[in-house]
This record gives C-alpha cells, structure tokens and sequence, in this order.
C-alpha cells in the first residue's frame, strides 16, 4: 500500500481532480494532486491537448463551454483550485 498526501480541498475540488484522472488516464491518485499545483508544465504535467481534452469534459459534465480563445485560460487552468473556482461560478443549475 503507498501512501497518498490528503490535502484540504472542497467537494467540487475533489470531483474535479477525479474527472482530471479519468478522462486523462493519470497514473496518480485523484487524492494526490495538490489543488495549488500548476496543472501545466512541471505541477500535473499537463499539455494544452490535455486541456482541451479536461474543457470538453467540464462542458459535458457542468453544462457551460471553455473556450480556447478564452484569455482568462491561464488563470483558469492555473492550477485545480483556480479550475474549481471557474466552474463553480459558470456551472448550469
């Protein structure tokens, strides 16, 4: 059994960070990922093909639309806490 770090994160957090290793096949726990990581580069690893990959499944799933032409990208995907805080904002219902 390995050890996972438990960070405090809130439901939507925790939900997104699940969506974030399924529908990328992450090979680390949901649990695992710090929600203040940068989700590019050297935190998650993320390319911008992921990227687009998590905005078509938040858009499924919340029921709004992540634009790629969106200057405010960088700040949304900045890190999963950034991310949540977008999606609890925009989300439908």
């Amino acid at each position: 059994m390995s050890s996972t770090t438990s960070f405090d994160r809130t439901p939507l957090e925790n939900e997104l960070a699940e969506l974030l290793v399924s529908a990328l096949n992450l090979e680390v726990a949901a649990e695992s990922i710090d929600p203040e990581a940068p989700l590019y580069g050297d935190g998650l690893g993320l390319d911008s093909i992921d990227i687009l990959e998590v905005a078509l499944e938040i858009s499924r799933r919340y029921g709004f639309q992540l634009r790629s032409d969106d200057e405010r990208n960088q700040q949304i995907f900045a890190s999963l806490r950034a991310l949540a805080a977008h999606v609890a904002a925009n989300k439908a219902g």
